[in-house]
């Protein structure tokens, strides 16, 4: 298997946590801060994870409010 991007690591972590039920539909992801601190990465990174989930419709996002698990 080729070299990953983190992102990619962290989208695909955390996509594994959402469809396991470790975050359910409606609720909120930790926030930027708490993701940058607990994966050890740049803000870089983790927008760009959050891009992914964003794309593949996992995650909804409220400016100012945060980002939510899809219903």
């Amino acid at each position: 298997m080729p070299p990953r991007y983190r992102y990619e690591q962290i989208a695909d972590d955390l996509a594994e946590r959402i469809a396991s039920g470790e975050f359910q539909p409606g609720s909120k992801l930790p926030s930027r801060r708490e993701l940058i601190e607990h994966y050890g990465v740049t803000e870089p990174v983790i927008d760009r994870a959050m891009q992914v989930l964003r794309i593949k419709g996992m995650t909804e996002t409220l400016p100012g409010v945060g980002v939510f698990v899809a219903e």
